[in-house]
């Protein structure tokens, strides 16, 4: 069986899956920052509706 000299992710067990690159910590990350950004949308929303909900309550 002839392998290519290419980097695969072999836990991946269908053949496009594969050619794909190992996920890094770079994506972690970024799910890390889309969870801050969830956050500060629900953080502000609150606070936005307390106020208007202040104002014409």
């Amino acid at each position: 069986m002839k392998r290519r000299l290419v980097l695969s992710n072999e836990a991946a067990r269908h053949p496009f899956r594969q050619r794909l690159p190992r996920p890094t910590l770079q994506a972690i990350e970024a799910v890390a920052d889309d969870r801050n950004d969830l956050r500060l949308f629900a953080v502000s929303f609150t606070a936005f509706f307390i106020a208007i909900y202040g104002l014409f309550g």
